[in-house]
């Protein structure tokens, strides 16, 4: 694979019928940057032709989820790419020290980085999470060793994330990154998370509060039941029966994509789960408003 231009980082954005955001957004990426349109029908695809003639625009022709991501990765021509939406960018030279810290770093395969919400630049809960609830400090790593990552605010290695399999339709979105997280783990890579690398994040109101409440708790069982033991697929499905209609909702939506999860079902190993359990039981000591992805 040969770069462009020297290039060391392409921009992945994924998105569908957000053609305001991205024309806020687009302008603000260093180049390369490729456009996944994943199946909209507001006339995204024919703008971006039209006003970015040096983005990279892939149409899925169908909504995908986060998989749409996959295609960019397998098109992008760089060592190293960095995830945005549609309503985030990276801050300037961010990702030329994102790319700096890969190459000192050949075990790192995923780095965090701080995400910036809104104009008042909150922090993200996710990044919060990361920087409060770290696995330690690994020698060979440039920040806090985690186990999940927000996907706008991540730079992966290329070849790490395409063996092991990036994205998948099981889960398909919200909460993606905790499979891949876990399945990179266990193959041996390392994620950190750096937190002088800052992605901002502008989002709109989208899905309801209780439609993603419904969301994380179906991705939560799902990922459980692709990777977890039975254990934990079994407090994860008690905690939605007791957590009301969303967590109801959720688990009902869990059924139905179960055989595909049963499938596809193979345990981390071993270690791997040692150091999931451990940061559950962190979390579960910590504040509520922490808990971001458990149901």
């Amino acid at each position: 694979m040969t770069p462009r231009d020297g290039a060391r980082v392409t921009v992945v954005v994924a998105g569908r019928d957000r053609l305001r955001a991205l024309a806020r957004t687009l302008p603000l990426h260093p180049r390369p940057v490729i456009l996944v349109d994943d199946g909209s029908a507001d006339g995204t695809a024919g703008f971006v032709r039209r006003h970015f003639t040096d983005v990279h625009l892939i149409e899925t022709g169908t909504s995908l989820g986060a998989p749409a991501r996959n295609l960019g990765v397998q098109a992008a021509e760089t060592p190293y790419v960095a995830f945005a939406d549609d309503d985030s960018w990276w801050a300037p030279g961010a990702l030329e020290r994102a790319a700096d810290l890969l190459d000192a770093h050949p075990r790192l395969a995923v780095l965090g980085a701080r995400v910036l919400v809104g104009p008042e630049e909150r922090l993200d809960a996710a990044s919060a999470e990361m920087r409060d609830f770290p696995l330690g400090a690994e020698s060979d790593l440039p920040g806090p060793s985690v186990l999940g990552f927000l996907t706008c605010g991540a730079v992966v290695r290329r070849d790490a994330f395409l063996e092991a399999g990036g994205f998948d339709d099981v889960v398909s979105c919200f909460g993606e990154d905790e499979r891949l997280a876990v399945d990179l783990a266990g193959q041996g890579w390392g994620l950190a998370y750096v937190d002088d690398v800052v992605a901002h994040h502008h989002p709109s109101p989208s899905a309801g509060r209780h439609d993603r409440r419904a969301l994380a708790t179906r991705n939560g069982l799902l990922t459980a039941v692709l990777r977890r033991p039975w254990q934990v697929v079994a407090r994860r499905a008690f905690a939605a029966l007791r957590s009301g209609p969303e967590g109801w909702r959720g688990l009902g939506a869990a059924v139905r994509r179960l055989p595909r999860a049963l499938a596809e079902r193979r345990p981390v190993p071993p270690q791997v789960e040692e150091r999931l359990s451990g940061l559950e039981s962190r979390r579960s000591r910590g504040r509520p408003e922490d808990r971001r992805y458990t149901p």
